[in-house]
This record gives structure tokens, C-alpha cells and sequence, in this order.
């Protein structure tokens, strides 16, 4: 066996998952939601199934899904885009991930990369030959400045990948921010892959700042996308990959050989739900900000800290600020006795971890909440005691 995968153990994700399977617990770890999908995209999908065609469809998308992503992103994010020319679709945005990394590193290249990072990109990047220069993000704010990214970009920095808004620490970089990044981009001749996947699940009236609205990135930047993320339908696994025409084309030659094809009636859903009016994705954003508040303040009333939650399902308690000195894959193992699976932020760091921070999804009905309110609160002066 390849050696790299050889070496790694289960995800995070799944192992806290099968432990709150195995054990009873309410999972808050892994992030997908119990409820807030729409019927009617599930219908449309439905209705694709039985009546159009289940034949391949072709490589880089069917046309209808190709130009309902087009008109989404002019009119949500002012961003022009050639259905024809600049948007591949793939099978979720990992394979997109997989195919942009695997079309443009080549082995040798540098690979900046933010941690906490996504666990896909760090060993998509190592089987592409790529060299990892990783920039350390710290909370509250988790931000990267002038001085981090003069010490990650240097002759041999191929490639940029950035979670913007980011998961698992919540944060977002605005506009000030990915002009600083397109800086020292266009100095180094660099291509940036942009994870945009959260990009409509932002609170507190502010806006997601796509890469492909920035001046110095537009032609540099390959922009992710994710359906299963905008509907709250996470197996569904359809994203896409926007780019410039020339990246376009390396992206589809990588893109053919891995899945090739996504199911067409699920493309059929998706462009019809891309298509919804801005008033649906608006009262998207407040359950999901109503579900963030309504944990926030149940924790907070049991003497736990929060971190700031500006996008993303997910909302992490500051151990330290809570009075938990334990490390945080502690306090996640001592929490899974009493009910409640989580995440510890230090498994999406590469070296020299956070590990003062638990991550917990809000995306739950109001009832499962209340019930790991309940726990969490019950188990707190335990992990004082750890």
C-alpha cells in the first residue's frame, strides 16, 4: 500500500461518529444537519430521476447545471462567469479538491496551507509530490497577516489552498484580507484553490468575498463549490470547480479520471435550487444563526466560553476561558461518557496544535440542542476536575 495512506489512521470525523453510534451520544462532532433541507430540491431530484435520463452525462456538467451556477454567482456574488468555459462539476467538493490539486501541483511545487485545515487537503497535497508550508491560525480571530504569509511564500510557491469561511474555527476573511493574500499571490506567480463550500452559511449580516471578485485572484484562483453545503444535503455529494478558461482546461483532464460524471438528476436538483430567490437562502442563514444563538446561550448560562461563530454550522468552546485545563482530545473523551460527541480542533492541525478549543455543530433540531445543553451542562464541573 501506498505509504502515505498507509500510515493514516480513520478520520476524526468517522471515529467520533462511531463512537456516538456506538454509545448513545448526540453527535455534535461530524457536521451534517438533522432537518433544514429543501423539499422541493428533493422533489425536482425525484422527478429527474424518473423522467429524465440516467445515462452519462456529460464530463464537465450537464449545460443546465453549468449555466444555474453562472446566473447563481452574478447574482449573489456579482461574479461574471462562461458556463461553457470557466465551471467543471464534480462529485462534492473533496473530488474537487482532488482534481484541482492533482491538475496543478506538480512534485517539488510549495503548497501554502492555513491550519486548522481541512483534513482532505494536507494528504491530497503530499500524493501530488507537493510541499507543504503551513501558516498557523490562532483564535479568537484565527487570521492570517503580512508577516505569516512572508514566511510561508518563498521561489518555489506553487499553489495557495484557502477555506474561506473556514471550517473548523468559524472565521472569515473579508475583502482587506484576500487582497493582502492576492499580494504576495501575483508576486510569487502563485494559483490559489479557493474552498467556498460555506459561502452562503454566513451570520451576522455579513457577506462572503469570493476569490473570483478579486481583482489580482480572478484569473489565478480555482473556486470550489458545494450543493451538499447551500441545501443542507450533505450525501449528495455534487460541487463544482470555477475557473479561468486556461485552468478550466487542466482542471477537466484531472477531473475525467477520477469520477467522471456526477448523477444527472441530482444536477437537474441543484440548478433548479440554485435558481431559488435570495429571500430563501436569507431565511437559510437565520435558522441556522437561530440554531448558533440558541446553543451559544445555553452553554454560556452553564459557565462555558464560546468563540466568535461567523460562518459554517459549527461553534467552539474555549476550554481555557472556561476553566478546563485538560487538552481538548481529553475533554472530547471525557465527553462522550456523558452523552455529547465533539470534536477537538488540534486533529486539523499538521504540527504544533491549538488544543485549547472543542468544536460542536449547531446544525440540530431544537429539542437534540436542548438535550446537549443538558449534558454539557451536567459534565462541566467534571472537566474542571480533568
Amino acid at each position: 500500500m501506498n505509504p502515505l495512506y498507509n500510515a493514516m489512521g480513520t478520520t476524526i470525523f468517522e471515529t467520533m461518529s462511531a463512537r456516538a453510534r456506538a454509545t448513545g451520544a448526540i453527535n455534535l462532532g461530524q457536521g451534517f444537519p438533522d432537518s433544514g433541507w429543501p423539499q422541493d430540491v428533493l422533489d425536482a431530484a425525484a422527478a429527474a430521476l424518473l423522467s429524465g435520463s440516467n445515462q452519462y452525462p456529460p464530463m464537465a456538467g450537464t449545460p443546465e447545471l453549468r449555466r444555474a451556477i453562472a446566473d447563481h454567482y452574478r447574482a449573489h456574488q456579482g461574479v461574471d462567469l462562461d458556463w461553457q468555459a470557466e465551471i467543471t462539476v464534480t462529485s462534492g467538493a473533496t473530488e474537487a479538491l482532488a482534481a484541482a490539486i492533482l491538475a496543478l501541483v506538480t512534485p517539488g511545487d510549495e503548497v501554502v496551507l492555513f491550519q486548522p485545515l481541512y483534513d482532505a487537503y494536507l494528504p491530497l497535497v503530499l500524493r501530488a509530490g507537493g510541499v507543504p508550508r503551513l501558516v498557523t491560525l490562532r483564535p479568537p480571530h484565527w487570521q492570517f497577516d503580512r508577516a505569516a504569509l512572508a514566511a510561508a511564500f518563498g521561489p518555489r510557491t506553487r499553489l495557495v489552498i484557502l477555506n474561506n469561511p473556514l471550517n473548523p474555527s468559524a472565521s472569515l476573511c473579508d475583502r482587506a484580507a484576500l487582497e493582502l493574500l492576492a499580494e504576495f499571490v501575483v508576486a510569487h506567480d502563485a494559483l490559489v484553490i479557493a474552498d467556498e463550500v460555506w459561502e452562503h452559511v454566513v451570520f451576522d449580516g455579513a457577506g462572503h468575498v469570493s476569490v473570483l471578485a478579486v481583482p489580482g485572484l480572478r484569473d489565478r484562483s480555482v473556486k470550489i463549490g458545494s450543493a451538499g453545503k447551500i441545501f443542507a444535503l450533505t450525501g449528495w455529494k455534487v460541487g463544482w470547480m470555477a475557473a479561468a478558461p486556461d485552468l478550466t482546461r487542466a482542471l477537466a483532464r484531472s477531473h475525467q479520471f477520477l469520477t467522471f460524471t456526477t448523477p444527472p438528476n441530482l444536477q437537474a436538483a441543484v440548478a433548479f435550487g440554485l435558481a431559488k430567490p435570495g429571500d430563501w437562502f436569507e431565511a437559510m442563514r437565520r435558522d441556522f444563526a437561530r440554531s448558533r444563538d440558541r446553543l451559544v446561550a445555553g452553554l454560556s448560562a452553564a459557565g462555558y466560553r464560546l468563540l466568535p461563530s461567523a460562518g459554517t454550522w459549527f461553534v467552539s468552546i474555549d476550554l481555557l476561558a472556561s476553566g478546563i485545563s485538560a487538552p481538548d482530545t481529553a475533554v472530547a473523551e471525557a465527553l462522550i461518557d456523558h452523552g455529547v460527541a465533539t470534536i477537538p480542533v488540534s486533529a486539523f492541525y499538521a504540527e504544533d496544535p491549538v488544543t485549547a478549543t472543542l468544536r460542536l455543530c449547531f446544525a440540530k433540531g431544537d429539542a437534540v440542542l436542548d438535550a446537549a445543553i443538558a449534558r454539557l451542562t451536567a459534565a462541566r464541573e467534571a472537566l474542571t476536575r480533568l
